[in-house]
């Protein structure tokens, strides 16, 4: 369920034949054509339609002999997902887990002026292991914009551990016992308290980010998990950064530099999934994150520096009809 084309085709490098499933509404289209080019089949189907959508999972579960059913996303169609595999026996998780994590979703609150990090982690059997902390950029006082990652996020061995901590225990308490999970935590005076949990990969390519910091991949290390196999997670040996482009809300005109972006040698990634005359969204809204440009160096300040050149190099020329006269 709603899987990102680059686990898929990790999954399918290593044997898995893999069935996605996405709402059409929820689908990028040059994410589709990438999904449906890896997959032995992509299926479109109406998340909010609960009886389809689990009709649909207990269908292909059965005409395909499915050995696991996983939701790689979040929102309301996890709860029927993970119950229709539950019933299939296909899910390792009991619906009860993401039940609690709704009940903790109610107590999770910090102040958005507070600095936050995200936690991967991948379990198996119960066993919980901290893949990396990933600090969070953004736009500053007011609004706190997300604007981007830095992997490993520059923290002293204290507050990693009291990080890691609260995670670890999190998760333990809800019985999670397999796959991986995302969670946001912020970095009060009082210590960390966790924002979000969330039982998926990180977005905003942040698995890019460990991949490149550290060597380590986390799709890969998903289908091991699936196998009983622990992740065995390489210490960093470099920082690396997602910084997203910073463009005003309006109507596409022309835009130069991408190419340039692309081959420089301390880009790892780059991604403007724009064409003229599209509309592009404001800084906040997360379809903003489509764009972005991700490097490597050896200190948080290079990688700064560099994401602030991909930025530069990116010319674009964008109206709003809002403000035009």
């Amino acid at each position: 369920m709603m899987p990102s084309h680059q686990l898929v085709r990790k999954g399918a490098e290593l044997g898995f034949r893999i069935w996605s499933i996405w709402d059409p509404k929820q689908l990028e289209a040059d994410f589709a054509s990438r999904l449906e080019e890896v997959s032995e089949e992509l299926l479109l189907t109406d998340f909010t339609d609960e009886i389809g959508l689990r009709e649909t999972i207990e269908r292909t579960a059965r005409h395909h002999g499915i050995d696991a059913v996983l939701h790689c996303g979040h929102g309301d169609s996890v709860l029927p997902v993970v119950r229709e595999a539950w019933k299939l026996g296909l899910s390792a998780n009991p619906p009860a887990v993401y039940e609690r994590l709704r009940v903790c979703e109610g107590d999770d609150w910090a102040p958005a002026e507070a600095p936050r990090v995200s936690v991967e982690t991948l379990t198996v059997n119960g066993a919980h292991r901290v893949v990396g902390v990933t600090a969070q950029r953004t736009s500053g006082p007011p609004h706190f914009f997300v604007t981007g990652y830095l992997h490993p996020a520059p923290l002293t061995d204290d507050e990693r551990a009291a990080i890691e901590a609260v995670v670890e225990e999190r998760l333990t308490a809800i019985g999670y016992r397999s796959g991986p999970a995302h969670t946001q935590v912020a970095l009060l005076p009082y210590g960390p308290r966790i924002v979000s949990c969330r039982t998926h990969l990180g977005g905003d390519r942040i698995p890019l980010l460990v991949e490149i910091a550290r060597g380590f991949d986390m799709e890969t290390a998903v289908f091991t998990g699936l196998e009983g196999g622990r992740p065995e997670v390489p210490s960093p040996f470099r920082y690396a950064e997602v910084g997203f482009f910073l463009l005003p809300e309006g109507r596409l005109e022309t835009y130069t530099g991408v190419e340039d972006i692309a081959v420089t040698p301390w880009v790892h990634g780059a991604r403007f999934p724009y064409k003229v005359g599209d509309m592009i969204a404001p800084i906040g809204d997360s379809r903003s994150r489509r764009a972005y440009v991700a490097v490597a160096g050896d200190t948080p300040e290079l990688t700064r520096e560099r994401i602030a050149r991909g930025r530069e190099d990116l010319v674009t020329v964008i109206r709003n009809p809002l403000l035009s006269g």
